[in-house]
């Protein structure tokens, strides 16, 4: 996963463009997504996709032709989406379209003009600061013309028509962790379940599109698919050393939000879940009220909330590879609850069976229960059909992985069955005791 961000962190990348493109042919070497091409001018909802914009070079030089800002030394000088620029002028000009960190002076500042047509530049604050009067000469080798916006999916097919959506933004130049940790993250995340198909209950589709207008163009162009999403994360900022952190859908209490929630709890660092606010990435346009969907967001430090958010101090050495494998192996945890959540019903109700002669318990007691047969116990005494495997490890305090582990071992001891379909759980189980009911003892004592 580091390797893939370093590889991609040099990339010019934007909302539209060739950065864009050139980002998702290097990601087709590790998972074949389709590539999508929507033309300019397209209505989608109340917007309309922009314009393609390409860059080529960029600088600001001095009288003597030193140049003192350099595209070609950092992406991240030019404000994204800045129009041609070729004309000389003097620093009072000039500083009108200059920006700068002073509380970071040595950092330089990421910024954008995508819907409103401008240039200008981005550099450390001491350079700022340094500048002379003089005569300068600008130059913004950019195009700003009708086109396309692009976008990859990627779609790992399971026995179900319902499907999961993991979701991240492609649309930054170098910045290590916002987007590019949680890009790497979702390619490894794709490879990992690809790989086990076979045995996925949900459809899951991996979106890398630009912030905002890709999700708004995405939901427009596939309403339909949009139907089936039964739940999702948008993934961004997963390689920072912060504690990971669980922005929950607009609905809040979908299993979704339970599950990362219940992961995230079982953790004990200091981990965060907090409620929706229709702000922040696209989980705000997944979660818009005509869609609605069950879909959350998964950080770590948020975005805005760490100092690096947004300049060159996100870069290589910001991102930590420990932290991208934290990440993941949450992301496996809380689709491990999606995918294995359910009701069970217990096979021998009355009274608890005898687990030491299954295998299932130690040979030797009076020490304590371990955990994973204290799991053994929850799992019997709420597996009436009602409670699922998440609301028994819910109440239990109990890994959900344990939970789910204890479960799989008593439908192999025949103690334990999912619960059926049709009849609500409830009437079937209240059937099923009533045909299986001890019969009474001698003397009418029941």
């Amino acid at each position: 996963m580091y390797a893939l961000i370093e590889e991609l962190f040099p990339i010019c990348r934007s909302i539209t463009g060739d950065g864009m493109r050139e980002t998702l042919r290097r990601l087709r070497c590790h998972i074949p997504l389709e590539m999508v091409e929507v033309p300019s001018g397209t209505q989608v909802f109340d917007w309309t996709v922009p314009n393609e914009w390409n860059i080529h070079d960029a600088w600001i030089a001095n009288s003597r032709g030193e140049r003192v800002v350099d595209f070609a030394a950092s992406n991240l000088h030019v404000v994204n989406y800045s129009v041609p620029v070729r004309q000389r002028m003097s620093l009072a000009e000039l500083r009108p379209h200059l920006h700068s960190l002073p509380d970071h002076p040595d950092w330089i500042p990421y910024r954008t003009s995508y819907y409103k047509e401008s240039w200008g530049f981005c550099l450390p604050h001491r350079v700022l600061e340094s500048l002379p009067e003089d005569l300068y000469e600008v130059c913004i080798d950019s195009s700003l013309e009708p086109g396309h916006l692009t976008y990859g999916e990627y779609v790992v097919r399971g026995r179900s028509e319902q499907e999961v959506l993991l979701s991240c933004h492609c649309c930054h130049p170098s910045l290590a962790n916002d987007n590019l940790s949680a890009i790497a993250v979702a390619v490894a995340l794709a490879q990992r379940l690809d790989a086990m198909a076979t045995e996925l209950e949900y459809t899951y589709r991996f979106l890398f599109i630009p912030g905002t207008i890709g999700s708004i163009t995405w939901l427009a162009r596939n309403r339909g698919v949009a139907a089936r999403i039964r739940y999702g994360l948008v993934l961004s900022c997963l390689g920072d050393e912060g504690s990971l952190t669980y922005k929950r859908s607009r609905r809040g209490d979908t299993l979704v939000d339970r599950a990362a929630a219940h992961v995230l709890g079982r953790r004990g660092d200091g981990h965060r879940v907090r409620k929706f606010v229709p702000y922040g990435y696209d989980e705000r346009q997944y979660c818009s009220p005509g869609f609605n969907l069950a879909v959350g967001c998964l950080t770590r430090t948020p975005n805005g909330e760490f100092a690096e958010y947004h300049t060159s101090g996100d870069n290589l050495r910001f991102v930590q590879p420990q932290s991208l494998t934290d990440s993941l192996s949450v992301c496996e945890r809380i689709i491990e609850v999606l995918e294995h959540d359910g009701t069970y019903v217990n096979q021998s109700p009355w009274c608890e069976p005898q687990l030491g002669r299954r295998g299932l318990y130690r040979a030797t007691g009076g020490a304590g229960l371990p955990e994973y047969e204290m799991a053994l116990l929850w799992v019997l005494s709420y597996s009436d059909g009602e409670f699922t495997l998440l609301d028994i490890a819910e109440r239990a305090g109990i890994d959900f992985h344990i939970v789910r582990k204890a479960a799989v071992d008593l439908v192999g001891c025949d103690l334990l069955r999912p619960a059926s379909a049709g009849a609500s759980a409830a009437q079937q189980v209240a059937f099923e005791y009533a045909q299986r009911s001890p019969a009474p003892l001698a003397g009418g004592a029941v």
